[in-house]
């Protein structure tokens, strides 16, 4: 995790719909590919983190799930309106960054738990 002193700003952020990517290029050079689904699953709200650790909700049926539209959040974060209906996480810069850092590892990590769960990615 970085400090807010040294989060990278992001200097674009693309949406390529046919491919369901968000393409987000940081003033150091970084630049990260994060699947609407990955961001989907993954977002920061309250719906999907919970409220505290082991309140985590799994979720599912996520794989064909698109941006609709993304709003400013002031000058550091956004707030992406998912086609599921889903549009309460706001992304901070911080926290996009680390999803683009650790997206493999979480990627993997997402994948066993749906497993375990017998769930789908599908529906």
């Amino acid at each position: 995790m970085t400090s807010e002193s040294d989060t990278p700003i992001p200097t674009e952020i693309k949406l390529h719909q046919k491919s369901r990517l968000m393409e987000i290029s940081f003033a150091n050079g970084m630049r990260f590919s994060l699947p609407f689904e990955f961001l989907r699953v993954y977002s920061p709200s309250a719906e999907v983190r919970g409220h505290g650790h082991g309140q985590e909700v799994l979720q599912t049926g996520k794989m064909n799930v698109g941006i609709l539209a993304v709003e400013a959040v002031g000058s550091y974060a956004i707030q992406p309106r998912f086609s599921d209906g889903h549009d309460t996480g706001i992304y901070s810069w911080d926290y996009l960054y680390e999803l683009g850092i650790s997206m493999d590892k979480r990627w993997k990590e997402y994948l066993g738990r749906l497993a375990a769960a017998g769930a789908s990615r599908e529906h």
